[in-house]
């Protein structure tokens, strides 16, 4: 097939630092560029579609049309004799999932914890530079194959997955995040237009592992994040027939686990298992992100206004309701039901704080557990102790697909559409503490982020995309709707917002030394705590920032290799 059309706007490494000896010019061949173009004109169109889909849907929910379950899909919901399938190797028991971004330090780490597989994401944790792009396919590349040991430039520390003899569990499955449909990948055009992110993550990962995984006993298997829609299911599903039809692999072989990550997708849960059906693992409380979609589908609507982020638990109404169907309805398709993240990280040099902390991640392990998920997910080794104690002392058999909550000879008891929409939180409270601290970790995350660095601890807690957009989608309904704060007692305006923000801007900024990106982050960030605009996310917002193609001369195709 000919790449007429196609530009590579970034350089390719031919050298490598570690032993295995694995460069970007072994991973972005020309079968593998090919493979990708063939994805990318297939379906990027239905893609584009699917976003302007998103649009209208917010424009009709802000026209007074809350979500609702969909009528046109009830008999789907009501036909009880369609389940997913079996779970692949390696997904029978995900009791304790680690997650982070394909640094090769990470992986090793994560690959040597006492878990049961390690979502390697591209996604919420990484800043998406193309050089952590590239080299986080080299790195999953190599450790496919067990061959990602390196030592460290900085420290002259030796990594090393442990092998058989040096381990008390099996090496954890991999699971990797694409990013989500919204994002695209600008140092590679397809005629004309920067590829899908989605589809360049996954198929590179796929066209380079999956046969190697499926020799190893296993498979390719992904995380799918921030869908909206059964349609937007849909669409991964053809892209998987269609790669493993291209490469001669059954259908099914891949497996992919949906984070129900934003408010539409939780009315559609059942909808989406569908879709995937061959290639379900089940679904995931992507708890954050999922706070922050109903904060923003429900942006403009008085009553739907949240407190400060501390007091919107997983206890809360609208979030256990959302829990709770999300159970209800993996059992009864006979698929996984993922708990989340504790994003906790070990607190040093403050053993009283430190116990705290790690008290909170086993009461949060022990809800989960006793709520009838099959699996957690931690963000730092230290913490898998905690949710393998809690989940092995409450989860005796590899996972808990057989528990039926409240099964009736009608069926089962879901959580209703009210219950996902009720966001009254009795005690909930707006302060200007809450304020102060949304624009601390959104600034402090941002300027991060224009680093380079996607995963950034703040106050002990390993803060990601999701928690920065909890931040932000919460200042700006706050001065939308201009609400008051109970411990100041003065309302929250756009001067508010902005003098709270020059403030902490110029306290990081000082604290940080020369070289850092506060006030680039801060110019980004003040339009949007400012009622100004909203941008969808983030992350779009700031890539062109951190996305190198302006003036780059395109790569001689002629060089790749085969």
């Amino acid at each position: 097939m000919s790449l007429e059309g196609v530009q590579v706007l970034a350089t390719l490494d031919n050298s490598s630092p570690y032993p295995s000896g694995t460069t970007p010019r072994d991973i972005l061949t020309k079968k593998a560029l090919q493979f990708l173009v063939i994805l990318q004109r297939s379906f990027n169109n239905r893609r584009k579609a699917l976003l302007t889909a998103r649009v209208e849907r917010q424009k009709s929910i802000e026209a007074g049309n809350l979500p609702t379950f969909l009528e046109e899909t009830k008999h789907i919901r009501e036909d009880p004799s369609w389940l997913g399938p079996t779970p692949g190797q390696g997904l029978i028991d995900r009791r304790v999932e680690i997650t982070g971004p394909p640094d090769r330090k990470m992986i090793i780490n994560a690959l040597n914890s006492d878990v049961s597989t390690y979502m390697s994401d591209f996604e919420d944790s990484l800043a998406p530079t193309w050089e952590n792009v590239i080299w986080g396919q080299v790195n999953l590349y190599d450790a496919v194959r067990n061959n990602a040991n390196f030592t460290a430039a900085d420290s002259g520390k030796e990594y090393k997955i442990k092998g058989p003899d040096e381990r008390s569990n099996s090496v954890p499955t991999i699971i990797v995040r694409p990013r989500g449909w919204h994002m695209v990948e600008k140092h590679i055009l397809v005629d004309g237009e920067p590829i899908s992110a989605s589809i360049f993550d996954f198929g590179l990962y796929f066209f380079h592992n999956a046969q190697a995984l499926i020799d190893s006993g296993k498979g390719p298997y992904y995380y799918l994040p921030k869908m909206e829609s059964y349609h937007e299911a849909r669409l991964w599903n053809d892209i998987f027939n269609v790669a493993q039809d291209y490469f001669s692999i059954s259908r099914g072989t891949i497996r992919a686990t949906v984070l129900i990550e934003t408010l539409t997708g939780a009315f559609e849960m059942e909808e989406i298992i569908f879709e995937l059906r061959q290639h379900s693992a089940g679904l995931n409380c992507g708890r954050w992100d999922y706070i922050f979609s109903t904060i923003k589908k429900l942006r403009t609507y008085k009553d739907k206004v949240l407190p400060d982020r501390g007091d919107v638990t997983m206890t809360v109404h609208f979030m256990a309701s959302y829990v709770k169907r999300l159970i209800q309805v993996c059992h009864k398709r006979g698929v996984h039901a993922m708990g989340g993240m504790a994003a906790q990280i070990p607190i040093k040099n403050d053993s009283a704080a430190n116990d705290a902390a790690m008290g909170r991640v086993r009461a949060d392990k022990l809800r989960e557990a006793t709520a009838g998920h099959d699996g957690t997910w931690v963000a730092h080794p230290a913490l898998a102790y905690i949710a393998n104690d809690v989940f092995n002392t409450y989860m005796i058999a590899p996972n808990q697909i057989f528990y039926r909550p409240e099964k009736d000879v009608k069926g089962y008891t879901f959580a209703e559409g009210d219950d996902l929409l009720n966001t009254n939180i009795e005690g909930g409270k707006i302060t200007e503490a809450g304020i102060r601290k949304n624009i601390y970790i959104g600034l402090s995350y941002m300027e991060a982020w224009l680093r380079g660095l996607g995963c950034v601890p703040i106050d002990s807690l390993m803060e990601d995309a999701a928690t920065a957009e909890v931040s932000r989608a919460q200042l700006n309904q706050w001065v939308l709707h201009g609400v008051t704060t109970v411990d100041t007692k003065v309302q929250v305006t756009p001067e508010l917002n902005a003098k709270i923000l020059k403030e902490e801007t110029d306290k990081l900024a000082a604290k940080a030394g020369a070289g850092n990106k506060f006030e680039l982050a801060a110019k980004y960030f003040l339009p949007e705590i400012t009622g100004k605009t909203f941008s969808d996310f983030l992350t779009t917002l700031l890539y062109d920032e951190i996305a190198s193609t302006e003036n780059s001369k395109p790569l001689d195709l002629a060089t790749l290799a085969p």
